[in-house]
């Protein structure tokens, strides 16, 4: 492992990951995709391997698991693991800018749960311009980004019983 501190919303790795970890639940319990990829995320980042933990950590926000899961009892909603990671990074340097990555995501995503995933991307957005305000945005397409209260709207009405306060509570603390 590397010189990176653990994240403290993200649950301890196994020693030995890689992508093979998520592959091979293609079609499995969504409970345990979504626990697997919150700690191949924290494999990743403890291997200096920011971009791609974002990554596998976001797949475990877009997750199609249930409200009700006990997982998410233990392990909530991801949105203080993404902000800590963003803000424990210890420059601006990604492979590809998290703000404008999420600004995409939020505009173009397809498919199930198309309005929930997205108002996910914009609450990570938001997170980010709070942890790292320095990295820019995308000045090119002219997309209109939301208000504080705007996402907050967004997941009270289509997001988990609770999910604003766990994203709140990720805005709110580093």
């Amino acid at each position: 492992m590397s010189h990176l501190q653990p994240c403290p919303h993200l649950p301890t790795p196994d020693t030995k990951m890689s992508h093979r970890c998520l592959t091979a639940l293609k079609g499995a319990d969504r409970e345990i995709f979504y626990f697997t990829a919150l700690k191949y995320g924290h494999f990743l980042w403890l291997q200096g391997h920011a971009g791609r933990s974002i990554l596998a950590i976001t797949r475990a926000l877009y997750a199609d698991v249930p409200p009700s899961a006990a997982t998410l009892n233990q392990w909530p909603l991801p949105y203080a693991a993404l902000r800590w990671i963003i803000a424990n990074h210890p420059d601006n340097h990604f492979p590809g800018n998290p703000r404008i990555s999420f600004q995409h995501q939020a505009t173009r995503l397809r498919g199930d749960r198309q309005a929930l995933r997205r108002a996910r991307a914009w609450a990570v957005w938001a997170l980010i311009r709070e942890a790292k305000p320095t990295l820019a945005g995308d000045p090119i397409q002219g997309i209109e980004e939301p208000t504080l209260d705007e996402i907050e709207t967004q997941l009270r009405t289509i997001g988990y019983l609770g999910e604003v306060a766990i994203w709140q509570t990720a805005l709110d603390h580093s």
